[in-house]
């Protein structure tokens, strides 16, 4: 091996071991405030579901046995975090979770939703979603994600038709997948709601 060679594989080994530094240095400088960014984007996710409450109580979720339970319902979604809401005096109001979908046309679609004791459906606010601009994104929209809002149901199917009964929801207008993603994710949180009581 030449002198050149010697210097050239020094050089780069060099090169990669204060590349992997700095890179380190800078997750750990990252790592925190993104951790309370994304806990700061989840809590007004809850909020927005569930505007009455006054504390959150954690749900322990089994997760692998919950989405083994989803899977055999036909529901390809996770519980990412199960949050029981309480009243001032500690009483249960209802419940907010936290779901992902893995259906989306573009990956996942994480979502927070919020029920009422009685089982009705507060409504959903985004977390995470990369669908198509101009057709999936649109189900970022109120239009979209109020016809979840104050619906007391079982589970939910779309219509490309025109929703006329309460389960009902309006599809998206080139995007049903999306729309199915989204649906689907709301109805294994319904499910899981519906284990716990």
């Amino acid at each position: 091996m030449s002198n050149e060679a010697i210097k050239n594989t020094i050089s780069l080994a060099l090169i990669t071991v204060i590349a992997g530094i700095l890179l380190g240095v800078v997750y750990e400088v990252t790592k925190e405030p993104i951790a309370k960014e994304q806990l700061r984007a989840k809590e007004e996710a809850y909020a927005k579901v569930f505007k009455e409450a006054d504390s959150f109580e954690e749900i322990s979720v089994k997760k692998k046995e919950t989405e083994e339970e989803l899977n055999r319902q036909g529901l390809d979604a996770s519980i990412d975090e199960a949050l029981k809401v309480l009243d001032k005096s500690g009483n249960t109001m209802g419940y907010v979770l936290t779901v992902t979908d893995h259906e989306g046309y573009g990956g996942d679609i994480r979502f927070a939703m919020g029920v009422t004791a009685d089982g009705t459906l507060n409504g959903i606010s985004f977390l995470s979603i990369g669908e198509t601009a101009g057709l999936g994104m649109k189900a970022t929209e109120d239009e979209f994600k109020n016809q979840f809002s104050a619906k007391k149901v079982e589970s939910f199917i779309y219509t490309k038709n025109g929703a006329s009964a309460e389960n009902e929801i309006d599809a998206l207008s080139g995007a049903t997948i999306t729309t199915n993603a989204v649906t689907n994710g709301v109805n294994a949180g319904l499910y899981f709601i519906r284990t716990l009581e």
